[in-house]
């Protein structure tokens, strides 16, 4: 059911134009920046979007701008453990790593335990309004997420055609708490 539902869901968000992938990241990561939650964020994990997903490339530059330290996930597929590591330099410490996304470099990589972070960007290839999400399939955010402080806000950043109206649930599923859209700004915890 999950996998079918993933690869509708690809489809779905394949069909974005860069146009409107590009109008549509402003819009929503204009929503972001006025946020309380991110105006007080200090230590942002946040993932570094490829493909067609909402770009996050204006705003890592934003969090350098506003003095907020950068982290961004490092999967180790040998143990399908996802390691959090603080960004430097965007032009020095990346390179192409697992599953064809930008990570750090061996020699960059400066890990923070995942209770220092105070907000948690989240990818994901669909959600529901209850905090639901669809990844890419190898589980590391639902093996990452409850490792959180439960105060440490977990908020998505999608496109609209992104949201079902139900995601089917495992026992190791973890729900985020915002979802972030062109449209609107959701509370998951609301829905529940």
């Amino acid at each position: 059911m999950k996998k079918t539902l993933r690869k509708e869901l690809l489809t779905k968000r394949g069909f974005l134009t860069q146009e409107e992938i590009a109008s549509k990241s402003t819009i929503i990561l204009d929503q972001l920046k006025s946020n309380p939650i991110y105006i007080q964020s200090k230590n942002v994990m946040i993932f570094l979007s490829f493909t067609n997903e909402v770009s996050t490339d204006l705003l890592v530059k934003d969090l350098f701008q506003k003095g907020k330290r950068v982290f961004i996930p490092l999967t180790v597929p040998a143990t399908r453990e996802l390691i959090v590591s603080e960004l430097l330099d965007l032009n020095k410490d990346l390179h192409i790593g697992n599953f064809g996304v930008l990570e750090p470099k061996k020699e960059a990589v400066r890990p923070l335990p995942p209770e220092a972070l105070d907000l948690v960007i989240v990818p994901g290839v669909g959600f529901d309004t209850k905090g639901w999400r669809i990844g890419y399939g190898g589980g590391y955010y639902d093996r990452f997420l409850p490792k959180l402080p439960p105060a440490t806000p977990t908020v998505a950043l999608a496109f609209e055609v992104q949201l079902v109206e139900e995601i089917p649930t495992a026992s190791y599923d973890f729900p985020i708490q915002y979802i972030i859209t062109e449209e609107r700004f959701i509370d998951c915890m609301k829905n529940r």
